[in-house]
């Protein structure tokens, strides 16, 4: 497949104290340590968060024992030619509507647009439990076709109310799970990727800086 050559499209959410957060999460928390205005030499910034706000990825760590952690992910695997799949409309996202999306057989990359990103206010309100996500037979219809890595544009790949069963069968894939994108942008189609996140050791999960080329 050819990568559209073009400009860059941010696909990550600006890390800020308004983002939705997961029930019971701390969240985002900035403070002063030092400051311009009060007479310091510099302005010198605080940041307090969990690892799961705004754009981040999961390892396998996240849900098993002895699952890889965010400093032994191959970052060689997040990076590279990605397919977004664009979705569409509907309460989960089951196998029937991964076929019809036209996923390329050739695809190790996937991310998948769907009626979240018809909301462009929705990582400017609360946490809403309505997003769209995948079930764990969509899931395990991702395993049989051997992708490599998974993306979403809201805070899950599953649903709220489920069991953490189709994190699990992503992760013992060895899948990488990139949750929180911002695909309002984005159309269908190929892109290259560049997704980093920070090298956290030990950790489950880590922000994340991810763009496309298109």
């Amino acid at each position: 497949a050819d990568v559209r050559m073009g400009r860059l499209i941010d696909v990550s959410v600006p890390l800020s104290e308004q983002l939705p957060i997961w029930p019971g999460s701390p969240g985002v928390r900035f403070s002063s340590l030092q400051s311009l205005a009060d007479g310091d030499d510099s302005n010198v910034s605080f940041l307090e968060m969990d690892v799961h706000c705004g754009t981040h990825i999961d390892a396998p760590a996240h849900l098993l024992e002895n699952g890889a952690t965010m400093d032994e992910l191959d970052l060689a695997r997040l990076n590279g030619l990605t397919y977004v799949a664009d979705i569409g409309g509907g309460k989960v996202i089951e196998p029937a509507d991964l076929e019809g999306a036209g996923i390329p057989q050739q695809a190790q990359r996937v991310l998948l647009r769907t009626r979240n990103s018809q909301d462009g206010a929705r990582y400017k309100t609360p946490f809403t439990k309505d997003y769209m996500a995948l079930t764990i037979d969509a899931a395990e219809w991702l395993c049989n076709h051997e992708i490599g890595v998974v993306g979403i544009d809201y805070l899950s790949i599953q649903k709220f109310e489920d069991p953490l069963n189709t994190h699990i069968v992503l992760l013992e894939a060895g899948m990488a799970i990139i949750e929180g994108l911002d695909l309002c942008a984005v159309e269908g189609g190929w892109y290259e990727m560049i997704c980093l996140p920070l090298s956290l050791i030990s950790a489950a999960a880590a922000p994340a800086r991810g763009v496309l080329r298109g």
